[in-house]
């Protein structure tokens, strides 16, 4: 058995090659547990190839280690590249399944093509629930209350120091630093950007102006990283430094709890759990295209605005059948109570709700 969850492909020609390679036994899937629960008659075998969200990276390794537990003729090797390029790896038919820390569009579903599926109907659906966190880190100082207002200057740069009156009046007996203020965010396109600036567009709409953006501003200036890594290193070995990550890697940084109503609340997978099973089904889209449409202006107790929904992404019907069978066992195992579990424990997500789990089993059902 072969553990390879971060395996880095070297090329798109030479990922589709590892995806056009795969291979399943005659026997069917369904033959296998649906939950991709470990049995010794497991009739996998093969080796399939996913990319995408760098937000997934821990909660993919727990998923990989288990399915490839269940299933010891299966290879899975899963590239965290981030969400655009996932989804652009996907559409060319390089991978088997991406990674998506935002549904795609219903214009590029539209758009097509995705190569690696007979027909232009995706199997989409979210995996992977978890707070964003806003990290800082000024010498001092663990913990900061923020409204959307203030974060979304301080990232626009109109506030540019750390003892701003609008920080200072939201964290009373906090000694707070003539100190500059250094943003930093994502230089690649992010689906992590997404959220967070969706959160600022919707909440802020008078400070944030320029909508729900996965690439930053460049007239906002401010430090680009990459990935998501790249972000809580810059964060970290910087001073003064403010940015934004998925909250299973904040780490030891200092964090900021988010205004919502009359409260100020803190990171938690509850708390995104909360908003998430709080949230419509975006309209217009198939029945197997399960996009959370999320509420960033809840006012609700206990639940916090700014998090991520990252999704699997797969095809409805598969060109390459062996492809079919492996990525119906691993959503399937992935949505699980017992994957779920795995990557709670791995990264710190929200599980979903035993209602959500339904609706997307039905949809992986449809998988062929």
């Amino acid at each position: 058995m072969k553990l390879s969850a971060f395996a880095k492909v070297a090329a798109v020609g030479g990922i589709a090659a590892l995806t056009l390679s795969s291979c399943a036994a005659n026997e069917s899937a369904s033959n296998a547990p649906a939950d991709g629960s470990a049995s010794s008659g497991s009739s996998l075998s093969g080796e399939l190839v996913g990319a995408g969200a760098s937000s997934q990276d821990s909660a993919q390794g727990a998923w990989v280690a288990g399915f490839q537990t269940a299933n010891g003729d299966v290879t899975v090797n899963y590239d965290p590249t981030g969400s655009g390029a996932g989804r652009e790896t996907f559409q060319q038919g390089a991978s088997a399944f991406a990674g998506t820390d935002r549904a795609f569009k219903a214009e590029e579903i539209k758009a097509g093509p995705f190569q690696s599926c007979s027909t232009g109907e995706i199997v989409e659906f979210p995996a992977y629930i978890s707070p964003i966190a806003v990290i800082f880190n000024v010498e001092g100082v663990d913990s900061l209350k923020l409204d959307a207002p203030t974060l979304a200057q301080i990232f626009t740069g109109k506030i540019t120091k750390w003892n701003d009156p609008a920080i200072a009046s939201q964290n009373d007996g906090v000694n707070l630093p003539d100190l500059n203020i250094s943003a930093v965010h994502r230089s690649d396109e992010s689906g992590t950007t997404g959220n967070f600036t969706d959160y600022l567009a919707a909440a802020a709409p008078s400070d944030w102006t320029v909508g729900s953006i996965e690439s930053w501003p460049t007239e906002f200036g401010g430090e680009g990283a990459q990935g998501t890594s790249g972000v809580v290193s810059a964060v970290k070995n910087g001073t003064g430094t403010i940015g934004y990550a998925d909250a299973s890697q904040a780490g030891g940084l200092g964090t900021v709890d988010i205004k919502v109503g009359n409260e100020y609340v803190a990171y938690s997978p509850e708390a995104a759990a909360a908003i998430v099973d709080a949230s419509p089904l975006e309209e217009g889209r198939s029945a197997n295209d399960l996009a959370i449409s999320l509420d960033r202006t809840s006012t609700e107790a206990g639940v916090y605005p700014i998090v991520l929904v990252s999704y699997l992404v797969g095809c409805q019907q598969y060109s390459d059948a062996a492809n079919a069978e492996l990525v119906k066992a691993y959503f399937s195992y992935v949505v699980s109570e017992d994957g779920q579990k795995a990557a709670a424990d791995a990264a710190g997500s929200a599980p979903i709700s035993a209602d959500l789990r339904g609706k997307i089993q039905t949809a992986i059902d449809a998988i062929k």
